[in-house]
């Protein structure tokens, strides 16, 4: 029952995303539903709500919105993050995302697999820095906060 089981980009106020953007945030939710793990932690001595849940990402005067309600609709927490500390990640990403595409039109399969390695390195590291700011907010496993840092990127560049 710890999971999502719909995720909404609120994207008002952001330019409209490209064609291209809005099919990464497709799959980037497509993969996020198929398989995840979200939980929220006990806090101030309250009833830990026990999910499924409904995740509202958006961003708003520079800070990442999570917006979490249960199955119904209603909202069982919200926290704001600071987008300082995922820009030269983020910054980073970007770039190697343009070397891949760039190096997949012509350059040979063993340097498309080297900047392919340095690609899922960068996206490891934003994973690894999302699951530090969620600490005591959320618990995601690795494999979840990756997914989430995609929409988090998608969100970025939409921005």
């Amino acid at each position: 029952m710890s999971r999502l089981i719909h995720v909404e980009i609120d994207d008002a106020g952001l330019p409209p995303p490209t064609p291209e953007i809005e099919q990464e945030r497709r799959v980037a939710i497509f993969d996020l539903l198929e398989e995840n793990s979200f939980a929220l932690p006990p806090r101030e001595g309250r009833e830990v709500p026990p999910g499924p849940f409904r995740l509202s990402l958006a961003i708003r005067e520079r800070r990442l919105v999570f917006e979490i309600d249960d199955e119904s609709g209603a909202r069982v927490a919200e926290f704001h993050l600071s987008l300082g500390p995922f820009r030269q990640v983020v910054k980073d990403y970007f770039q190697i995302c343009e070397s891949y595409f760039d190096a997949v039109k012509k350059l040979p399969p063993s340097h498309i697999e080297a900047i392919d390695m340095a690609r899922r390195g960068i996206h490891n590291e934003g994973a690894r820095v999302l699951q530090e700011r969620l600490e005591g907010k959320a618990v995601v496993d690795i494999d979840t906060s990756r997914r989430l840092f995609t929409l988090i990127c998608v969100l970025h560049w939409g921005g």
